[in-house]
C-alpha cells in the first residue's frame, strides 16, 4: 500500500506539462482547489474530471499510476462518505434502528467523496510533472514579494520542497524495515487495533531514527557545499514566463470559470 503513496513522487516524460513554468502550475493548483470547492453539481464535478485526464494525457502520465493514488486514502473517503450520510439531517431513505441514512445526507456524502478524489488526483499532477528543484523555485518565485516586508521566502521553499522529496525516500525505507523485520518474526497484520499497535513499535523506531540520521546527512551536505540561503544566490536555468505559460493559465482558469458560470445559468 505504501507504494501506491504517488505525493511527492516525479515521473519525468518531456511533455509540455513538464515544461510549464512551475509558478503557473502552482497557481493553476490552487485555482484548482478553490474552484473545486465552489462547484456542486455532480456534472461539474465530471467536467473537471475531464480537466484532470486531459491534463494527465497531455502531461503523458500513465492513469494507473495517477489513480493509483487513491488507494491509500480508500478508507478515509468511506468513512467520511457514511458520516455524511448517518448524522446529515432529511428525509430518512433507509432506517437500521436509531441510525438513518437520509437523501439530504446521501447526496452531500457523494458530493465530498468526489471533492476528495479530484483534489488527490489534481494535487498529484503537480508533484508528478515537477521535480523538486523546481518546485523549490516555483514557490520561491510566487513568494518573493514577501521578502520585502522580512517574510523568509527561500526557506519556506526550501522546507516545503524537502519535506515533499523526502515522502518517497521515507516510504521506500518504511517498506525495507518492515521486509526485515517480518524476517525476523514481526506481525504487522494479526491481532486487534490494540495489538498492531504495539506490533508498530519495532517499525516507528528505526524509522524515526533514520529520518534523524537521513536529517544529520542532509544538513552536513549542505554546509559542505556552502549553502547558506538566498544571500548571492545564482540560478542556472532562471524562471521566465513565455506565451505558452500564460496560455495554459488563462485556459485552465477560463475553464473552471465556464464550469461555475455553467452551474449558475443552468
Amino acid at each position: 500500500m505504501l507504494k501506491d503513496i504517488t505525493v511527492g513522487q516525479y515521473f519525468p516524460t518531456g511533455s509540455i506539462i513538464h515544461k510549464t513554468d512551475p509558478r503557473i502550475k502552482i497557481l493553476v493548483v490552487f485555482a484548482f482547489i478553490i474552484f473545486l470547492f465552489i462547484i456542486n453539481s455532480f456534472w461539474g464535478y465530471g467536467l473537471v474530471l475531464a480537466w484532470i485526464v486531459a491534463t494527465s494525457v497531455a502531461s503523458k502520465i500513465p492513469a494507473k499510476m495517477l489513480f493509483k493514488g487513491l488507494k491509500p486514502l480508500r478508507w478515509i473517503i468511506l468513512i467520511t462518505f457514511f458520516i455524511n450520510v448517518i448524522f446529515t439531517p432529511g428525509d430518512p431513505l433507509v432506517s437500521l434502528g436509531p441510525i438513518n441514512f437520509t437523501e439530504q445526507g446521501l447526496i452531500l456524502a457523494l458530493r465530498m467523496a468526489f471533492r476528495l478524489v479530484l483534489l488527490v488526483l489534481g494535487t498529484s499532477l503537480l508533484t508528478l510533472t515537477t521535480s523538486p528543484v523546481s518546485l523549490t523555485d516555483g514557490i520561491e518565485g510566487l513568494l518573493k514579494p514577501l521578502k520585502k516586508i522580512g517574510f523568509p521566502a527561500h526557506e519556506l521553499a526550501m522546507m516545503i520542497t524537502i519535506a515533499l522529496r523526502f515522502i518517497p525516500t521515507l516510504i521506500d525505507e518504511t517498506e525495507k524495515i518492515i521486509k526485515a523485520q517480518k524476517a525476523r518474526g514481526a506481525d504487522f497484520e494479526s491481532g486487534n487495533i490494540i495489538n498492531r499497535a504495539k506490533n508498530m513499535v519495532p517499525l516507528i523506531v528505526p524509522l524515526l531514527l533514520s529520518s534523524i540520521n537521513r536529517a544529520d546527512e542532509l544538513s552536513v551536505a549542505m554546509e559542505a557545499r556552502c549553502y547558506n540561503g538566498d544571500n548571492g544566490r545564482t540560478k542556472l536555468n532562471p524562471l521566465k514566463l513565455i506565451p505558452r505559460d500564460i496560455l495554459i493559465l488563462a485556459i485552465s482558469i477560463g475553464y473552471f470559470i465556464l464550469i461555475v458560470f455553467l452551474e449558475r445559468i443552468i
